[in-house]
Formats: C-alpha cells, structure tokens, sequence
C-alpha cells in the first residue's frame, strides 16, 4: 500500500523534535569504590635496599600495595608477575601515568624475607617495585591497618607457608584506598588504573 511521504515527514519531524528535547544530563565523575575506607596509614619499614623507609617516602604518587611472602610458592609470584606486566603496558600506552605509579610489596614473613631476599623477588617482576619489610611488629601494625589478615601455617623452621590476604590495592597520592584491582590479566589491572588515575 502506498503511503505518501507527507504524511511520514511531519512525523519523523516531530519524533526528532521530542529527542532534542529530551537530552540527558551529564552524568558526574564516578566515586572510587573504595574512597572513605578506612585503609592504609604511616607505617615505618625497611627496603630492599636496607633503608628506612615511611609512607611519607611514597607521598605524591599513586601506590600499587600488595602483602605476601617471597617463598610463596605460587600465588605471590602469579600476582606479582601480572602487576609487573600491567606496569610495563603502562610505561607502553601512557608512560606519564606510569611513571607516577610505585607498586610496593610487602612481605608477612619478616623472618625469612630479609632485604635481599626482597630485592631479588622484587627484581624479577619489575625494577621499580619496592619490597618492604620489617620486625614482626611492625609487619603486623601495617597489615592491621591495611585490613591484611596473616598467619603462618604448618611446616617446619624453614619450609613453612603463610596464609594471607590477596588484595591488591590501588591508593592515591595522599595514602587513600581507591579501589581493589583485579588479580588478572594486566589489560584488566591497567584499565582499573585508569579508572581513577587523573
């Protein structure tokens, strides 16, 4: 059936005219999942290096903070390696952001992750990833205030494992939580960066 265009024009015209009318409001900024938590505070520890080092040392830059332990036989390394990846497509797509980024990992097993021990692991999966640890007591007074639950498990002197947390936090330059990030892949760990990396 032949239907003549006059009759369809004015239509169209008139659904056009309510769509113009009808225009959304810019939607604002999102709010990090994470922002108000109580995570993170000062802490006091020490390097890879050997050097004493604070939260105040990291101030100014965005943080990557993860707890584990260097003899983990699994987990750590799985997570420490994709972090590590996640940077180097950073340093890749948006070398500005990266270079403003410090991922920091800190050991739970004070006992065996001396400075060395550190430096070597951390060394591994990215030149610029701190490793920081510390007297038990202050290990646990860090991953107190970072909601890090830890405990050594069953083993012997040297062959023990630890059983801890696996969060990976993303906190901004002043020490506050931004948002948890993903274990993996990298892509997905650098898209979450972006996110609510200004």
């Amino acid at each position: 059936m032949y239907i003549p265009r006059l009759i369809l024009a004015p239509a169209a015209l008139f659904a056009a005219a309510l769509s113009s009318c009808s225009s959304q409001p810019e939607q604002a900024p999102a709010t990090p999942p994470l922002a108000g938590a109580r995570i993170g505070g000062p802490f006091t520890l020490t390097d890879q290096n050997g050097r004493t080092v604070t939260d105040r040392d990291f101030a100014g830059r965005y943080r990557i903070m993860y707890f584990g332990y260097t003899f983990c036989p699994d987990v750590c390394p799985t997570d420490m390696q994709n972090v590590g990846a996640a940077m180097r497509l950073l340093e890749k797509s948006n070398p500005s952001l990266a270079s403003r980024i410090v991922p920091i990992f800190v050991s739970v097993d004070p006992a065996r992750d001396t400075p060395a021990v550190l430096k070597q692991f951390t060394s591994a999966f990215h030149p610029r990833m701190v490793g920081l640890t510390g007297t038990p007591d202050e290990i646990a007074r860090v991953a107190k205030e970072y909601g890090i639950f830890f405990a050594r498990g069953k083993g012997n002197k040297d062959g023990y494992l630890m059983e801890h947390s696996r969060q990976i936090y993303l906190m901004d330059p002043a020490g506050k939580p931004l948002a948890l990030l993903p274990e993996t892949p990298p892509q997905a760990i650098v898209d979450e960066i972006a996110k609510w990396v200004s």
